[in-house]
């Protein structure tokens, strides 16, 4: 095999992506901090049972394993950062009251998403802990749909979901208590043919449970959706709650485009445990940003709190935007006089991009384009235009 070739599903990032993936990532935390967001970094591997405390298979699946040489213990690389966010909330700095964190890092999946997806991605978020209202829904909604405009995205849909919907209708049917995995799979799938046929291999299931489950496979659309639901679905508390909480977030935000999939709970990693959002824009296959809430994530390390957030790859939000353009630099000739070494440094602090060519090298920049140059003019070093 040669050895330049890279693992199924991971690639290199060449200079101007790699600029504007870090312009970004720059740019979005920096607006983050504008709305209190402190910024933590946890560590690229900890703990199999650390990482995976939260549960959900799908998170496990995604996961790589290793062996730590230090203690004998199986470590993982994350593929998720919530759950470590959610830890470091409630194990280390174990704070009263409303706590703002953001991050960004790389994780890995041991497989990826789909067809089109990477196996490293740079994810990068916002979590609010500590306010069960859905004010804090609002905010972290608010803040997505502002990450995206600070990329350059003047339109965005809004796709709302909420887990306790199908979860409420399975609840109530103990024999499909079992069968809940796969039925958010056939759900998510809007998979009707398959639902019916489970429905029939399931032992003593109730004929309105299935009715039920068929008719949430094809409650997705507008918002009127959530009036459809509550005609063609049963009357179960938990039900009307959580279609109660979607109609309140709808209310509370006008003028944004939001649509409404109420078979769709398959985008996390099943911590979610209310409202949960999704941000499509145009010319991306899949969603750009996917969040929700999910209280209770941090019982695991110690202390269950409310929480919500968001977060979303860097690289897949760059690989969608026109391409970067070439920042103009200036160049100069190698040198090791004093005055030559004082205009660079100082062009430098300007934040102006020198560079100086090396005798005798020819230089390709794809990453700049050089439309000065740095001469002796009357014994002074200036920069003047190249035409």
């Amino acid at each position: 095999m040669s050895t330049w070739l890279l693992p199924e599903s991971l690639a290199d990032i060449l200079p101007a992506e790699a600029r504007r993936i870090e312009e970004l990532r720059r740019t979005l935390l920096d607006l983050y901090r504008t709305y209190g967001y402190e910024l933590v970094a946890p560590p690229l591997v900890e703990y199999l049972d650390s990482l995976l405390a939260t549960g959900g298979n799908s998170l496990s699946l995604r996961t790589c394993k290793l062996v730590d040489q230090l203690s004998g213990r199986t470590l993982g690389v994350r593929a998720d950062m919530t759950p470590q966010v959610s830890r470091i909330d409630a194990h280390l700095l174990n704070r009263e009251g409303v706590t703002r964190l953001c991050y960004c890092g790389p994780v890995l999946h041991a497989r990826p998403t789909g067809l089109l997806s990477d196996r490293e991605l740079l994810q990068i978020g916002v979590e609010v802990f500590g306010h069960a209202g859905f004010e804090a829904d609002i905010e972290v909604i608010e803040l997505a749909l502002e990450t995206v405009r600070r990329a350059g995205l003047a339109t965005a849909r809004v796709d709302l979901n909420h887990p306790a919907v199908p979860r409420a209708i399975i609840d109530a049917d103990p024999a499909l208590a079992e069968q809940a995995e796969t039925i958010f799979e056939l759900l998510g799938a809007k998979d009707v043919p398959g639902l019916v046929e489970l429905g029939a291999q399931c032992e003593g299931v109730r004929a309105e449970s299935m009715q039920a489950l068929l008719s949430l496979a094809t409650l997705y659309g507008g918002t009127e959706v959530i009036a459809r639901a509550r005609e063609k679905l049963p009357r179960l508390p938990a039900l009307d709650v959580a279609l109660d909480e979607l109609d309140m977030l709808v209310q509370a935000l006008p003028g944004h485009d939001f649509s409404v999939d109420l078979a769709d709970v398959r985008s996390g990693y099943g911590y979610h445990s209310g409202v949960m959002f999704s941000i499509y824009a145009q010319g991306w296959h899949d969603a750009l940003v996917r969040g929700g809430r999910y209280d209770g994530l941090g019982r695991a390390f110690g202390r269950s709190r409310p929480a919500t957030g968001f977060s979303l790859d860097l690289r897949k939000l760059s690989s969608g935007l026109p391409p970067a353009r070439p920042a103009k630099a200036i160049s100069a000739p190698w040198g090791a006089d004093a005055g030559l070494v004082q205009a660079l440094r100082a062009l430098r602090a300007q934040g102006e991009i020198v560079v100086q060519m090396l005798p005798g090298q020819p230089h390709r920049l794809d990453e700049f384009t050089v439309d000065r140059e740095l001469v002796m003019v009357d014994g002074a070093w200036t920069v003047r235009g190249i035409h």
